[in-house]
């Protein structure tokens, strides 16, 4: 690599810093956004223009097929179906990392890693383990995206003996990859290939609907490795330093999202908890009544509030209702309601997802809270508006220590004067329990569609 070219990626790798740090806030997203384009387009010119490519060709068709799948899933994807394209495309970045340690191992001089039968030691190690790593993150993020595009039961898929069965693949993998390294076989590398596969299933199938969100993040944080393993093989300073940042970034946030929800990051990879939204019956609800309420009752209750707070869960990302949800805002802040949003750091099916919609529907960010910022307000607001939220706002979680979500710190809506639910049925959660806020006094239940419902009540408001 000459001086040229290094240069070119440590400015494409501080561009790529530059983006990690503009996403972090709505504000600065779009900017982060280019800043990432940038530095992306430099990495890939300043590698074609590199000594070492000779053959442009076949390049370019790939650029060519793979820009033109890219440019049409961007223009068609729906904002809700966003979490499983991540799965998706984390798939394609792990089959890409076993198909390049797979071309180092078969023409290492290419590579400038040795020669067959003559392979360096270290290059070993890093392209079994970027190997793994893809392996696991292909068939994991192939699972993943088909539990969250409904092809595979959200529910967990559990069975005897199955911690077992990962600990010794697990096993099996660190030493098949002694083996590769002692014996440069490539049956050892395709049997490393083989288990890692199976081991990415394994380990996904268990794990329910309502842990989705933290799978998605941290197969995006495998990916991360894998590419930074392969990064040293290919003696590639820039692909070393994305795949840490990918991988460290995608860690950090599986954190705090388990962080969010009260739950270590192991149990939530021992087995984790949730499927497929229940339909609640009345026969299950006992002698609990909810109280039913009308389009024309909500608007009323909330042109008469001096506060609302405004609470978007993943029912709103189906319906598509944030459109609506800030029309009836800007009506009711011109009827002198204060007006403000909560979010939940995992509403919706991945970080940020409520954030992103309420800017497609130009919410104002200074009106954009999350938990820990407006959880004391609460108390003061004469309306909860709950649109297509149900696990993060269930109290539940802080009196039952019976239920599996006990100790997931939620928004405290029932401290609310009037908590108004839109939602389709009195049906259970993600997490598969019933919220019993539904039958709480202060609690009416506008059941519908959401963005539906909303329009009505910007009608009744009008």
């Amino acid at each position: 690599m000459g001086p040229l070219s290094s240069i070119a990626y440590l400015f494409a790798s501080v561009l790529f810093i530059l983006a990690l740090r503009g996403l972090s806030h709505p504000e600065t997203a779009r900017q982060g956004l280019q800043f990432g384009m940038i530095g992306m387009a430099l990495a890939i010119v300043t590698t074609l223009l590199s000594p070492e490519v000779t053959h442009y060709f076949i390049i370019l068709i790939g650029i060519a097929i793979g820009g033109t799948i890219g440019t049409t899933i961007a223009n068609k994807i729906e904002m809700t179906a966003l979490p499983q394209l991540m799965a998706a495309f984390h798939s394609l970045v792990g089959l890409a990392a076993v198909f390049v340690a797979a071309a180092a191992f078969g023409n290492p001089e290419a590579f400038g890693i040795g020669t067959k039968a003559d392979i360096h030691f270290a290059s070993l190690i890093e392209m079994s383990l970027g190997a793994a790593i893809g392996a696991v993150t292909f068939t994991g993020s192939l699972v993943a995206w088909g539990k969250l595009q409904g092809k595979i039961s959200g529910k967990p898929v559990t069975f005897m003996g199955q911690h077992k069965l990962n600990a010794i693949l697990g096993a099996a993998l660190f030493f098949l990859i002694l083996l590769l390294c002692a014996t440069e076989s490539a049956f050892f590398f395709w049997l490393i290939v083989i288990l890692a596969l199976a081991l990415g299933v394994l380990m996904i199938i268990p794990i329910g609907g309502a842990d989705m969100p933290v799978i998605v993040s941290m197969l995006n944080s495998y990916s991360g490795w894998a590419a930074a393993a392969l990064g040293f093989t290919l003696h590639n300073n820039l692909l070393i330093i994305i795949g840490a940042l990918v991988g460290a970034s995608g860690a950090i946030l599986s954190y705090i999202m388990c962080k969010g929800m009260n739950r270590s990051f192991i149990s939530v990879i021992l087995g984790g908890f949730g499927g497929e939204q229940a339909v609640s019956t009345d026969d299950e609800h006992g002698d609990r009544n909810a109280k039913i309420g009308a389009a024309e009752d909500a608007a009323y209750i909330m042109k008469n509030a001096a506060k609302v707070i405004i609470i978007p869960g993943y029912g709103m990302a189906v319906a598509q209702a944030q459109h609506a949800l800030r029309e009836m805002a800007d009506i009711l802040k011109k009827e002198g309601v204060e007006v403000t949003y909560a979010i939940h750091p995992v509403a919706g099916r991945m970080p940020g997802h409520m954030n992103v919609l309420l800017a497609e529907a130009n919410v104002p960010y200074d009106e954009v809270f999350e938990m820990e910022d407006i959880n004391r307000d609460f108390a003061q607001a004469d309306v909860a508006y709950v649109i297509g939220a149900n696990d993060i706002t269930n109290p539940a979680a802080k009196n039952d220590s019976t239920s599996p979500i006990y100790g997931m710190p939620i928004l405290d809506v029932e401290k609310a004067k009037t908590v108004l639910f839109v939602k389709r049925s009195l049906g259970s959660g993600y997490a598969g329990i019933d919220n019993p806020l539904f039958f709480e006094d202060q609690t009416m239940m506008l059941l519908g569609d959401a963005k539906k419902m909303t329009e009505d009540i910007i009608k009744a408001l009008e």
